[in-house]
């Protein structure tokens, strides 16, 4: 069994998380710069078995495709080029950012932690997994 690995892509730095070989437990894992994220996919994969790759959909506050996708959408087929076995999902990531850092916050990290960008990154990447581990039961 393999397990879920999640992108948050953004055009400077990659969140990712990775569920446990159950499915259950979405866990943020690191923060890559982005154009060392394929790098990153192949060293993980030597290691461990992606039974999909759970991406965020970038949408703005009417549902339509927000400007991130223009970086995000060549990510994707790339991805897919590459690994053409291991199917791509995607997910909402609207508010995920913001909800990172609400998270951040309220689990008392001191200021210096709550500005750091690239983790509100690895608990948005988080936050895209257990999104679509909760709509996936």
């Amino acid at each position: 069994m393999g397990r879920l690995f999640a992108i948050d892509y953004g055009k400077k730095r990659v969140g990712i998380a990775v569920s446990d070989e159950l499915k259950i437990i979405a866990t943020a894992l690191t923060t890559v710069s982005s154009n060392d994220i394929f790098s990153f996919i192949e060293g993980y994969l030597k290691d461990n078995q992606i039974d999909a790759f759970i991406v965020g959909y970038a949408t703005d506050m009417s549902g339509k495709d927000s400007q991130s996708m223009q970086y995000i959408t060549p990510f994707v087929n790339r991805l897919k080029k590459l690994y053409p076995q291991i199917p791509v999902n995607m997910v909402d990531e609207r508010f995920t950012s913001k909800m990172a850092q609400e998270a951040i916050l309220m689990s008392g990290a001191k200021k210096s932690k709550r500005q750091d960008k690239s983790l509100v990154d690895r608990v948005s990447a988080t936050i895209i997994l257990q999104t679509y581990m909760e709509c996936d039961e």
